[in-house]
């Protein structure tokens, strides 16, 4: 409902900075389903494609659940949990790390579905914790993206758009009109 509520109100194009798409974690209600990628066009916005594995692949957030269930089991079952309980489970049940063509997937249905001038990076780098994809860890590995979009087709032009061009494109409307206003 805020996301509509934005798109409503808002008089300049709008930014979903650390978003991916529902199409790929169906219930993850922080990323965007199709309607809202439409509504985001109409606006002239951007979304920024987040690169935490729970944003990115359906199984590290049934992961995620499931180690919170397993905790609340063991708790009600008077089981008293040790400082390193996440890491065992860790050990006995790796997490599944989204892949960097995931996350290329994700920046494919966008452009599919909306355009080039609508997709630009939320990484969250600083936000996710270790949860980052196979291929995507730091930005050190911005080079794997880019050859990955390369890979795929994407031209120099498109590619700039989607590390920085969109977003700045969506900034200078917004301290244009703040100008203005």
């Amino acid at each position: 409902d805020a996301f509509y509520q934005v798109i409503e109100l808002s008089k300049t194009p709008v930014i979903a900075s650390h978003s991916s798409l529902r199409k790929y974690t169906p219930g993850f209600e922080r990323n965007m389903n199709d309607d809202m990628l439409l509504a985001l066009k109409k606006n002239g916005g951007v979304i920024q494609i987040n690169f935490g594995s729970s944003f990115v692949t359906a199984k590290a957030g049934s992961w995620g659940k499931q180690l919170k269930s397993t905790k609340e089991s063991a708790k009600k079952e008077g089981t008293k949990l040790s400082n390193d309980f996440d890491a065992a489970y860790r050990a006995k049940n790796p997490y599944p790390f989204a892949s960097l063509e995931q996350v290329l997937d994700h920046i494919d249905h966008v452009v599919k579905l909306i355009g080039i001038e609508h997709v630009g990076i939320g990484s969250d780098y600083d936000g996710v914790g270790d949860s980052l994809p196979i291929g995507l860890k730091d930005v050190s590995s911005y080079p794997n993206l880019v050859q990955g979009l390369m890979d795929r087709g994407y031209s120099d032009s498109d590619i700039k758009k989607i590390l920085s061009g969109n977003t700045l494109r969506v900034w200078k409307q917004a301290e244009q009109y703040a100008k203005s206003h």
